[in-house]
């Protein structure tokens, strides 16, 4: 048994408290306390229910030196994640039922976050054959995806929403128009001509969700199962307005947004510094202002870190040689909780929404709530402000864009079904 003792409680039903928080069986067993072996004093502190990040690049079979499940589920834990999906994107894909299952029996030997793979939507992530929907969803996948290419083939992506409908499967798109976008490493733009870089410009992720909304137009058309298109890392306002559309149009779409473009812009790119190549890349103070706006008026479902963690020589090479991507899984609420909250007023409440119901919803996932009966995947937070130290990160990649940042909502345990997975209580 495990008691919470004077603690605040946050989540999409509301802030309240404090209450005494009895833990056991894998449960939360009551709100007013109880007797038990472990005691802790959750003054000033608050407790959530566990995150569940929808994206994230764990880079295993296959690209193990960048990151593979120990750290990146270590990693994943000690951010306040109890629940991961990890991206098919890997050496070689995760195509077929055994890798999903691989996966899975891996993942639950090593007793820290619980992961649901994503499953590539098309054999070899090469946009021309539909994986097996059916046979990946029995073997454990959460979504299909091509995340880390795009589809460019609109009657394959049809497709795939139609069979992923019929098992109940998202389809989640990186939605960029490769012939838009090109070589572009920063956002498209008077600032990219200046810095005499390549763009990547706003119209290649507007012009492929329009798209790809058209297609599962057709796909609810044509399905009498409701397929689900999710949209990944969205990055620019119009792209925002576009699913802002759909949604008041009733189509079943929904999307997620990042901490890198919720926090930073392309002026950062001033520094010339590859940890902050991007795909799509940091955009403008109005994009991130928009996303925000999505944000609290429900437009966007998730907060996804899109974790994707490289070597350090990979990432020191020039902008234009560097692979894209960083490493957030540890700092991801923290930073969100000081940068939107605390200097912005976000509401709090809503801030835990969009790391805990929202995503669970998007995979069809019953929520957690801070209520008798409930399941005890729960993380503790502690408001108490450090700096983002990437020396001391679990994940291979420990480097950060947000490195000095001093941040507070620190994730100081963590428990999956009761258990402790990370604690750092001081």
């Amino acid at each position: 048994m495990l008691l919470i003792k004077n603690v605040k409680l946050v989540d999409a039903l509301g802030e309240r408290g404090p209450a005494d928080v009895l833990i056991g069986e894998g449960k939360i067993l009551s709100l007013d306390g109880g007797e038990a072996e472990t005691v802790i004093d959750g003054t000033g502190l608050f407790l959530a229910p566990g995150f569940l990040d929808l994206h994230a690049h764990l880079r295993e079979p296959g690209q193990e030196v960048k990151e593979e499940l120990a750290t990146g589920l270590l990693a994943a834990v000690r951010g306040g994640y109890t629940d991961l999906v990890s991206m098919p994107n890997t050496t070689p894909p995760v195509d077929t039922p055994e890798a999903v299952r691989a996966l899975k029996k891996k993942a639950h030997a090593l007793s820290l976050a619980r992961l649901h793979p994503a499953a590539a939507l098309t054999q070899g992530q090469e946009g021309k054959a539909l994986t097996e929907a059916g046979l990946l969803k029995e073997a454990g996948a959460s979504l299909l995806t091509d995340d880390g290419h795009t589809n460019e083939d609109a009657g394959i992506l049809a497709a795939g929403l139609l069979q992923a409908s019929a098992f109940g499967l998202p389809v989640a798109v990186h939605a960029e128009d490769a012939s838009l976008r090109r070589g572009g490493v920063m956002n498209d733009g008077p600032l990219a001509d200046l810095l005499g870089l390549p763009g990547n410009p706003k119209e290649a992720e507007a012009a492929r969700i329009a798209r790809d909304l058209e297609v599962l137009r057709y796909a609810v058309r044509r399905s009498q199962k409701k397929p689900h298109l999710h949209i990944q890392h969205l990055s620019t306002k119009r792209g925002l307005g576009l699913i802002r559309e759909a949604k008041k149009a009733g189509l079943p779409v929904t999307a997620e947004a990042t901490p890198h473009h919720l926090t930073l812009t392309e002026e950062a790119l001033k520094s010339f510094d590859p940890i902050l190549k991007v795909a799509p890349p940091l955009r403008t103070q109005e994009d991130l202002e928009a996303l925000i706006e999505g944000l609290l008026d429900g437009t966007l479902d998730a907060i996804a870190t899109d974790h994707a963690p490289h070597t350090q020589a990979e990432k020191e090479m020039d902008l234009l040689r560097a692979p894209f991507g960083i490493p957030s899984l540890e700092v991801a609420f923290p930073l969100l909780y000081t940068e939107l909250h605390l200097k912005r007023g976000f509401p709090l409440k809503r801030l835990v929404e969009l790391f805990t119901d929202g995503p669970r919803s998007i995979l069809g996932l019953k929520p957690i709530h801070l209520e008798e009966g409930a399941e005890a995947s729960l993380v503790l937070l502690d408001p108490k402000e450090r700096p983002v130290e990437p020396r001391n990160f679990a994940s291979k990649a420990r480097f950060s864009p947000w490195a000095g940042w001093v941040l507070g909502g620190w994730p100081v345990l963590t428990l999956v079904e009761g258990q402790v997975v990370h604690q750092a209580l001081e």
